[in-house]
Order: C-alpha cells, then structure tokens, then sequence
C-alpha cells in the first residue's frame, strides 16, 4: 500500500460498536438516552449551584465545572455517533477526526484536573477548617479552573499537531464508535514513534500527577480524620469525601480498566466497546453519585423545582 499525505485524506470511516444491522435501532436508543440522561443531570447540577447562594462555595464551583466538562467530553463523541447511525453514514471528515481528537484530550485533561483541585478543596476544608475561607479564596479558584484549562489545551493541542504531519495509508478504517488518537495512529503509515511516546509520557503525567494528588490529599484527610476525638465528628468529616472519592475511583477505574482490555482484548471492536465505559459512563453517573449522597445539594433541587412556574 502506498502511503498518502494527509492533505489527500477527505475522511475516515467509524466502525462503531457493531455492524450488525439489527442492533443499530438499539445502539441508537441506548445511548440517545444515555446522552440526554448525561446532559440533563448535569445541567440540573449546574442550575441549581448558581440559583443557590448557599451553594456559592469553591467546591461547588469545581463542582458545577465538572458538570459543564462532564457535558462537553460527552458531546464531543456520541452525538456524531447517534447521527451516523441515524443516516447509515459511518464516515467523519478529516477535520472533523482531529477536531475529535482534540477536544476529547482537553476536556478529559480538564476533568483530570478539576478531580485534584476537588480533592485540595476536601484537604484544605478537613485538615485546615479554620483557614479555608482565606486560603480557597475566588481568586485561587479561577486561577485553578484556568489552569486546568490551559493543561488541558497544551495536552490536546501537542497530540493534534502531531498527527497532522502523519501519512496514512488507504485503509482508513477506525476501530471505534469515535476518533480516539491511539486508533488513529495506528492507520498512519509513517514513523509514529514520536507520537506513541508523547502518548506515553504525557499521559503517565496527566494521570499520574493528579492521581498522585489525590493520594496525597486523601492520606493528609485520613490522618487528620483518625486524630478527631469524636467518631460522629470524625465520620461527618470524612462523609464529605464520599462522592469525590467515588468519582474519582469510577473515572480512574474505567480508564485502567480500559487500558488493560485494550491490551488484552483479541480484537479493536472489544476495546471499542469497553471504551464505552470511561467515554460514556461517568459523565452520565456522576451527577448520581453527587446528588443522592449530598444533603445539600438535594436541598438545592427542591428549591429549584418549587421555583419551576408550572405550566
């Protein structure tokens, strides 16, 4: 096979999760719902933070940012998914592959880091309570969302401008119901060497530096936890912790366990499935493992639905 430059390259063609034609009507419910679960919980999260002034706390900023990220990286995918299904169309445009692959690195970096700034936030919250106020002040807040923002465009920016040199061949067929980059690269037909490394080294950086931020904070938390008099005191300190803690383990846990099956996995289409459960999943489920386990936050929503003017 000859390769071709990427200037002659029009489109690729999504394989999708299936190309059984009988599970396309059911793929195309599944995850209609699912998308439109995904973007109304956490549309439902954000509007009732900025309608409640008792929510107008740093966590609950970093809360609702994870929201909007959790609605974002859903966006980027299933929506051009649902549309090929919908058409019988499996094809995406060449920009509109990069365009994919970019977004989906900035707003899974964006996510990366907004879990440790959540898991400062606890720190500096349990084991500093009297100091919280002056030190998670607005102005360190933005500063964190900004700059998980610009990581997150360094990261997604550095994999699209090597990709875009890469050569590809004629089989342009993705694997996946979604541009990933490790699919893409595979199709290309020169040295990609460079790529696979920066792959390596900057995701081992963005995984392995806020995770081990997390840790951290978590240990601090624990230790400070362990040294209250009061076990009602002790369990109400760490109660707070419980829903960040379970994000945290559903977004970690879902990509390892990806990572791994894609390892192991006899075939692209399984690791495509299994991609499903970090690309999909938790932007859908964290809205449910906030709401039902913060009384606060269940406080908001019932003020939100008495200000609802019913029709």
């Amino acid at each position: 096979m000859d390769p071709r430059n990427h200037t002659d390259i029009s489109e690729f063609l999504l394989l999708g999760l299936s190309d059984d034609p009988e599970l396309q009507p059911l793929l195309f419910e599944l995850f209609l719902s699912m998308y439109l679960v995904t973007i109304l919980r956490n549309l439902l999260i954000i509007l009732a933070i900025s309608c409640d002034p008792h929510l107008h706390t740093p966590m609950y900023f970093f809360l609702s940012n994870l929201s909007l990220a959790d609605i974002s990286l859903s966006t980027v995918t299933i929506p051009k998914m649902l549309v090929n299904i919908q058409a019988q169309n499996q094809h995406i445009s060449y920009t509109g592959c990069l365009t994919q692959i970019c977004f989906d690195l900035l707003f899974i970096s964006f996510e990366s880091c907004l879990l440790a700034a959540l898991a400062y936030d606890r720190y500096v919250a349990i084991c500093h309570p009297l100091m919280y106020m002056v030190i998670m002040t607005p102005r360190l807040c933005v500063l964190l969302i900004l700059l998980s923002l610009l990581i997150g465009m360094g990261n997604a920016l550095l994999h699209s401008l090597t990709v875009l040199p890469l050569s590809f061949c004629t089989n342009r067929k993705i694997p996946h119901f979604f541009c990933e980059l490790a699919q893409v690269i595979k199709l290309a037909c020169s040295d990609i060497f460079i790529n696979n490394f920066l792959i390596f080294v900057v995701f081992s950086l963005f995984g392995g530096l806020p995770l081990s931020g997390i840790t951290f904070s978590y240990a601090k938390i624990v230790s400070s936890v362990l040294r209250v008099s009061s076990a009602g005191g002790g369990y109400k300190a760490f109660s707070t912790c419980g829903s960040h803690l379970s994000v945290v383990s559903l977004f970690y846990g879902t990509g390892l366990g990806v990572y791994i099956s894609s390892a192991v996995a006899d075939s692209s289409r399984k690791a495509a499935v299994a991609s499903v459960m970090y690309a999909v999943v938790p932007q859908m489920m964290n809205p449910f493992i906030y709401s039902p386990r913060n009384r606060d936050m269940k406080g908001a929503f019932r003020k939100l639905i008495r200000r609802t003017p019913l029709p």
